[in-house]
């Protein structure tokens, strides 16, 4: 049995990455972007938002496949990280990848939905 490692570890572990230069991510070039399974296959993926399991409770507008974007450089430290845990029998899961500006209006909406009120206590 793969063990998973919570992506907040990942994300601890790449903070490191992203201080070289050459790790810098540019969101604005949308065509760098990859599906994480197409560099580490072995990279768990549920995300949240695609489905009902977050905290709105319901899918997230923009969210149309479950498919993990990444710009290539952060597909690749995922990689490097996921390669590292291997050998230990361990993966690493993700929940959240790149997130459309659609995504970012409809929490927005939400937020400011004063009848929305039962997650947000």
């Amino acid at each position: 049995m793969v063990k998973c490692v919570p992506s907040f570890l990942l994300f601890s572990l790449l903070s490191f990455q992203a201080m070289s230069a050459e790790n810098h991510i540019d969101l604005h070039q949308p065509k760098d972007f990859v599906d994480i399974t197409t560099v580490a296959p072995d990279v768990q993926v549920d995300m949240r938002y695609f489905s009902s399991h977050n905290f709105i409770g319901r899918p997230i507008k923009g969210y149309n496949a479950p498919v993990c974007l990444l710009t290539r450089p952060a597909a690749n430290a995922v990689k490097q990280v996921a390669d590292r845990l291997r050998p230990f029998g361990l993966t690493l899961k993700i929940y959240d990848c790149y997130r459309p500006q659609s995504a970012v209006n409809d929490f927005i909406a939400w937020a400011k939905d004063p009848s929305q009120n039962q997650m947000k206590n």
